[in-house]
């Protein structure tokens, strides 16, 4: 645990990520799952740092993968798992002077710009919290609020009476207070529940009975939804891919079949990108504006240049640059190569630990043999540089500028700028020799 010394004016976010997501039947904390290949909590932070100038993690005993992916910030540590109250409470030492939100590490889809509403709506009131009315409640707290709108209380579905049960009004969780005040509601929280739990939502009604004014934020129900099971994470996963999409296409991105596309939260894609049917973006990839994707096309940890054309069915492997122009054709793969401007894998081709000159032409079924079994070995395919199909290079290896090695060979030397190589098996001939071979298969067939 790293400690920060609060300053008056700080604004600070507490993310509770102690949960260990029994129902996703996992040994991987609840907060790590993933959606658009980023984790639940690594969503949450990122839009709370937008907003706050301080992040605190809330964990539980042993859950140093939490403490990792929430690095930079802080974490302490929830030693028993008491209720989201106690959670809230053990980071009190980090609350300052200014405002502190209260956020689930298992809510990933809410927004800087809903955080920043909450934060807006604190201002002048005791407390605010984020509220939703889902289409179907079910065992969400509900909001309790007097006739002129503000709240008075939330009550936990498992101790609410079948009127309370009847509200549309739903709590997400979420709350927002001055430091000072939320510190000392905390710490009088207490367990006389049906549960034996310190729920962090009684700090409403300790609120209230102070004078202080309590106010709900309403967001969209899509947004505020909690993760607990592996259904639900596939429809957090939906809802932001939807997102992304639209971003993507308001950005100047064409997508011809957009509920077919996968983005990655990091996805970087320039306007006047074409991206087809079925393709899938995984972590770190760019590509740049002119670029055409093609349909079945898998990319990740990769830069695209402008005007490439990609796929149908190619993939780039973590480490590949492309370059301008350049042509990744079907059921070619790239990995850690990088292809020069204006330079051809059409089909059929695997080029791993490459680096491939302007303009050169790699043929149908090239491979680049870049493992000996113990350590990977590159290759270097110089400008302009021709490579017929069915080339096996053995890597380490350099090609010349210029270079041009005929189809089928086997090349395992370094072959000079300019020249042509050949490595292949003489070819041998034998006159009757395939009439031979069909007659015996006869007799074989018909016992003669």
């Amino acid at each position: 645990m790293t400690m920060t010394t609060p300053t008056a004016a700080t604004t600070t976010a507490v993310i509770l990520a102690a949960g260990l997501g029994t129902r996703m039947k996992s040994s991987l904390p609840k907060c790590l799952h993933a959606i658009a290949a980023r984790p639940m909590l690594g969503h949450l932070l990122t839009a709370a740092q937008q907003v706050f100038d301080d992040i605190v993690v809330v964990t539980g005993p042993e859950m140093e993968a939490v403490a990792k992916a929430a690095a930079p910030y802080p974490t302490v540590v929830q030693q028993d798992r008491l209720g989201t109250g106690h959670a809230a409470l053990q980071a009190a030492p980090h609350f300052g002077e200014g405002d502190v939100a209260i956020l689930y590490a298992d809510n990933p889809l809410i927004t800087a710009e809903t955080l920043a509403r909450l934060k807006a709506a604190r201002a002048g009131n005791g407390l605010a919290l984020l509220a939703m009315r889902p289409a179907e409640p079910g065992k969400y707290g509900r909001v309790i609020t007097d006739a002129a709108g503000d709240v008075t209380r939330i009550v936990e579905w498992a101790d609410a009476t079948e009127a309370e049960r009847a509200v549309g009004l739903c709590n997400a969780g979420v709350f927002c207070a001055g430091g000072p005040d939320l510190a000392r509601w905390l710490a009088a929280v207490r367990n006389d529940n049906a549960k034996v739990e310190y729920y962090l939502t009684d700090v409403v009604a300790l609120a209230v009975a102070e004078g202080k004014r309590v106010v709900a934020v309403e967001a969209d129900p899509a947004e505020l939804r909690g993760v607990n099971s592996r259904a639900e994470l596939a429809e957090a996963e939906a809802t932001l891919q939807s997102r992304l999409r639209l971003a993507a296409m308001d950005g100047g991105v064409t997508l011809t079949a957009p509920e077919t596309v996968f983005f990655s939260a990091d996805t970087v894609i320039e306007p006047d990108v074409i991206v087809g049917p079925h393709v899938v973006f995984g972590p770190g990839v760019t590509v740049k504006s002119g670029t055409e994707i093609l349909a079945f096309s898998h990319l990740e940890g990769c830069v695209v240049g402008e005007g490439a054309r990609i796929g149908p069915y190619a993939r780039l492997r973590p480490g590949t640059v492309v370059g301008q122009a350049a042509h990744v054709g079907n059921f070619v793969e790239l990995k850690a190569t990088t292809l020069g401007d204006g330079a051809k894998a059409n089909h059929l081709a695997y080029i791993g630990d490459a680096s491939v000159g302007a303009a050169s032409n790699i043929g149908a079924g090239t491979i680049t043999c870049n493992y000996d079994g113990n350590l990977k070995h590159r290759t270097t395919i110089g400008a302009g540089s021709f490579v017929g199909s069915n080339s096996t290079l053995v890597a380490p290896l350099t090609l010349g500028d210029g270079s041009f090695i005929a189809a089928g060979s086997t090349i395992t030397k370094d072959v000079e700028a300019d020249a042509l190589a050949f490595g292949r098996a003489k070819q041998a001939e034998r006159r009757g020799g395939g009439a031979l071979i069909r007659s015996t298969w006869t007799k074989k067939k018909t016992g003669g």
